[in-house]
């Protein structure tokens, strides 16, 4: 008998939920206008209804305005409309002053580097060895031409849970614009835009169980912002192009089915798999935070000393485990992982890094056979390894 495969692949992305397939589905199939037809029929009228009725439930978990959330095709969208929209606001003075981490999602690191190259100031900011950011740094690297620094919420590769609230006070009191990308931790996480001091806040569909190609950006009210994408009047005239009602509807229904009884799961997970490991398996370093508190539900980063990543992460997928390894996933080169080294570690520890992410559709069961098969492979990789 087949043996079912454990994904443990969810920062990447996660399964459609498929109370979400359901939801989407008429609106591919019976109710398909375009929400820009609401004026002329009765379909543009329920196409714009569905857009609101997602726009609302998204704005009810963050605790906002529905007319604050701007709907596009992803979180790269979404960042680059955060950081360029915000620069292309003010004049063309290159003297203009940015701030972002080292460890960023790379639609935001990417960013910072092509505005860098086009002439204006960046900083970018130092983490220490569990990956945090130090306010303290960042009030330090404010200066008078400073007009935006952003910092994720949760790091990607090592689930690092940045102090944002901190942050984004600080800026808020230096009158400087705080942006957040909040992929991973939506749904996850509480987050409360009365509370967090951020001006603008990536969100993503995929991340949470719904579709691919779907995303937003919280844009607060009053933040001067240019548009990117030009020829239409959609989202509030903030981001031109026919919406994706079905795939909006989609992250809605996804947002909506986010309960909290499903980070506790998340954490019991996490809990297990680190437990087991530094139970079972010698020598293993876990990277990130080991506080837990500060540590993204569903993340579990360690390396395994003397042996390489990308041959445990293969080994892992001929017995039917997805996970995945800094070593080779986060770039397309041999490179070790940047986020890593940014952190301090040596080449050989990046390079073993393996990052296992849960969503609430994994088991406990799945975890012991996960920490059995990491045993197995770990061991028999390290009985042939050059680096002993």
């Amino acid at each position: 008998m087949k043996t079912e495969r454990i994904y443990l692949d969810n920062a990447a992305t996660t399964r459609t939920d498929p109370e979400v397939v359901n939801a989407m589905l008429p609106y591919f199939t019976e109710m398909y206008a375009v929400a820009s037809s609401q004026f002329s029929h009765t379909p543009g009228i329920q196409a714009k209804e569905a857009l609101d009725h997602a726009r609302e439930t998204i704005a009810e978990k963050l605790n906002c305005s529905p007319d604050e959330i701007i709907f596009t095709s992803g979180g790269t969208e979404a960042n680059n409309l955060a950081v360029k929209g915000i620069v292309q606001s003010f004049s063309k003075d290159k003297k203009i002053h940015l701030i972002c981490s080292k460890i960023e999602h790379n639609s935001v690191l990417h960013t910072f580097q092509y505005l860098e190259k086009q002439g204006y100031a960046v900083t970018y900011l130092d983490v220490d060895s569990e990956g945090f950011v130090n306010p303290d740094q960042v009030r330090d690297a404010i200066h008078d031409n400073t007009v935006l620094v952003s910092v994720q919420h949760a790091n990607q590769e090592v689930g690092t849970l940045q102090p944002i609230q901190a942050i984004g006070k600080l800026c808020e009191e230096k009158g400087v614009l705080f942006h957040t990308d909040a992929s991973l931790s939506f749904t996850q996480l509480d987050l409360d835009m009365q509370k967090l001091h951020a001006d603008l806040l990536t969100l993503s569909s995929h991340k949470i169980h719904g579709p691919k190609g779907v995303g937003a950006l919280y844009v607060r009210k009053g933040t001067k912002l240019q548009k990117l994408v030009h020829g239409g009047y959609s989202e509030f005239d903030l981001r031109s192009g026919t919406e994706n009602v079905a795939g909006i509807v989609g992250f809605g229904k996804a947002a909506e089915l986010g309960q909290p009884e499903q980070v506790d799961f998340l954490r019991q997970l996490q809990k297990k798999l680190i437990g087991s490991f530094d139970k079972e398996i010698e020598n293993v370093l876990l990277n990130g935070p080991r506080n837990l508190k500060k540590r993204l539900p569903s993340n579990v980063n360690v390396s395994f000393n003397l042996v390489e990543g990308e041959s445990v992460v293969l080994h892992l997928d001929m017995k039917g485990i997805s996970v995945i390894t800094g070593s080779a996933c986060f770039s397309r080169s041999l490179e070790p992982s940047y986020v890593m080294m940014a952190m301090g570690f040596s080449h050989e520890r990046a390079h073993g890094s393996i990052r296992f992410t849960f969503s609430r559709f994994n088991t406990m069961e799945e975890v012991d056979r996960v920490v059995a098969s990491c045993k197995e492979v770990v061991s028999a990789l390290r009985r042939i390894s050059p680096l002993k």
